[in-house]
């Protein structure tokens, strides 16, 4: 029997719905948790058009066909350049009428940088908990904030369903620049390539440092000249920001992981995020010529979790950028990097030179 697309995605969207009730349900989970989930996986590929269709349509604005067209060219470069996988991802488009498609809630307790795991029958343990309602996100938040956590909630564009699901162009990142959206892209085609579970670290590290390399070889194109002396500036103000944040972030947990009092810890995170803020300022003005594109970052409230959240992208991405620029054969390098996702977490990090991971204080 032949098993069309459709029906291939409305089983594995039944499957996702059952999974909890197979392998027994997490008791940190509701069903509501898990409904939210399945019902919002349905939303994106019930919306989702052929984007062919979407430009063929009357009503399809002209910067909109103009955006998919170079989606697109990007999505066909990345499987014909990087060995990126070639398959139905980012070929439909769906708009979402929101800003966001998730809302990713980061929790840690207030004396650790150690983000709280969410853990799942299929995905593992991940440093974070998604909702596909930013109101059902920010209860979970206040929930989480009330058992005395430190919690950061943020809006996410894009994310990857590791192939399970043909993941759609969305409305929520059609608008970024040439460069942002090659990024993208390339990021979450990554995620498709290689998957540990319980790492979240490595699996985030890994798809920005791809992400970095695709933009690299994406502005070697003829006519991007322009565009590449913007990337590299905007490269340095980017690893500026991560390693501020990651300077912070490692002088907090020595703080916690010291023998002083927990109110003498918590005097001293106050005095360093407050230093973070500070030193950002003068960072700012001293070296980015006042650039201020992560002020907004700064306003809000800086926490373990907040900072949490910077990291699993950051620490670890020196150490793939490494593995990515001692071959130039991509499809080697996944294959090395599926041979280390197949090792324990500790000898993982040691092949790829990284200090053994850090287990939460508390």
């Amino acid at each position: 029997m032949t098993v069309t697309r459709a029906e291939a995605a409305f089983r594995r969207l039944v499957l996702l719905c059952l999974t909890p009730l197979i392998v027994g349900c997490n008791s940190s989970f509701s069903p509501h948790y898990y409904w939210q989930a399945a019902s919002g996986q349905f939303e994106l590929w019930r919306l989702a058009r052929p984007v062919g269709q979407v430009g063929a349509d009357p009503a399809t604005p002209q910067t909109l066909r103009e955006r998919l067209a170079l989606a697109v060219e990007i999505r066909d470069w990345a499987s014909r350049e990087m060995a990126l996988p070639d398959n139905g991802s980012y070929r439909r488009y769906a708009d979402l009428g929101r800003p966001y498609v998730v809302w990713n809630v980061f929790a840690a307790d207030p004396l650790s940088v150690q983000p709280a795991q969410s853990c799942f029958p299929i995905a593992g343990c991940v440093s974070y908990r998604g909702f596909f309602s930013e109101a059902d996100a920010r209860a979970y938040a206040e929930a989480r904030r009330a058992d005395g956590l430190d919690v950061h909630v943020g809006g996410v564009p894009a994310y990857s369903t590791l192939g399970w699901f043909d993941d759609p162009l969305l409305n929520t990142f059609m608008h970024y620049p040439e460069i942002e959206l090659v990024r993208l892209i390339v990021h979450e085609l990554s995620h498709q390539i290689v998957y540990v579970r319980d790492d979240t670290e490595f699996n985030e590290s890994f798809a920005s440092a791809v992400e970095e390399e695709g933009v690299r070889r994406w502005l070697m194109r003829p006519g991007k000249d322009a565009l590449r002396a913007g990337f590299e500036r905007n490269q340095r103000i980017r690893a500026d920001f991560a390693a501020l944040v990651l300077k912070y972030r490692d002088a907090l947990d020595a703080v916690y992981r010291s023998s002083s009092s927990d109110a003498a810890k918590r005097q001293e995170k106050a005095r360093l995020i407050a230093a973070l803020g500070d030193e950002y300022a003068a960072m700012r003005e001293r070296d980015w010529g006042g650039f201020r594109g992560y002020d907004r970052w700064f306003a809000q409230d800086i926490n373990n979790a907040t900072l949490a959240s910077i990291g699993l992208y950051s620490a670890a991405k020196p150490a793939f950028t490494r593995l990515i620029d001692a071959s130039p054969d991509l499809p080697a390098v996944w294959t090395t990097l599926r041979e280390l996702a197949a090792l324990p977490r500790d000898e993982r990090r040691a092949r790829l030179d990284l200090p053994p991971a850090k287990e939460p204080i508390r």
